[in-house]
């Protein structure tokens, strides 16, 4: 299998893990797909990075009206609107859920790091990040919308960077 195949498999499974566990939802996965083309979204995109011997960033994006049925399902209340607790609510299942990838990941790519999310909340944007890998999609249907999960992820370059020595240390 190659790292896409493996990422699409990691990213459906963690979804729907999260998803059944931690908010009480069976989903299924839509189509999944490889390229570079960036999309131009409208509603909630949460963006964390990775880094190790590997190098990306994960991201959830979906509409308004999914991000408040996350927060309605993560904290029991109702929400109608995109408020603080509905991007951290995104946020905090963007950690979830590409923490486990990433945890999957560590066994076949070495120790991984991620860090804390950036969430995004707004209309016609878009969303790269710099270099040639191809970002790994997976769509999952949910609430008549749709949830998207995408992983852009390469190995590190290996540069050759001076050591910085304190004064006085050898």
């Amino acid at each position: 299998m190659n790292v896409q195949e493996i990422l699409i498999d990691r990213i459906q499974h963690a979804t729907l893990e999260v998803f059944t566990t931690m908010l009480g939802v069976e989903l299924s996965p839509g189509d999944s797909f490889t390229g570079r083309a960036p999309e131009v979204n409208d509603g909630v995109v949460s963006l964390i990075g990775m880094a190790g011997a590997w190098v990306g960033t994960g991201s959830i994006s979906c509409s308004p009206g999914i991000a408040c049925k996350i927060c309605e399902l993560m904290l029991m209340t109702e929400t109608p609107a995109v408020t603080e607790d509905v991007l951290d609510a995104v946020a905090e299942l963007t950690n979830i859920v590409i923490g486990s990838v990433k945890n999957d990941l560590e066994p076949r790519l070495g120790p991984l790091g991620l860090s804390i999310p950036t969430v995004v909340y707004g209309r016609n944007f878009q969303t790269r990040s710099a270099g040639t890998a191809d970002w790994t999609v997976v769509r999952f249907p949910f609430e008549g919308d749709e949830l998207v999960v995408r992983i852009f992820l390469a190995p590190a370059e290996k540069t050759a960077h001076p050591v910085a020595h304190q004064v006085g240390q050898p």
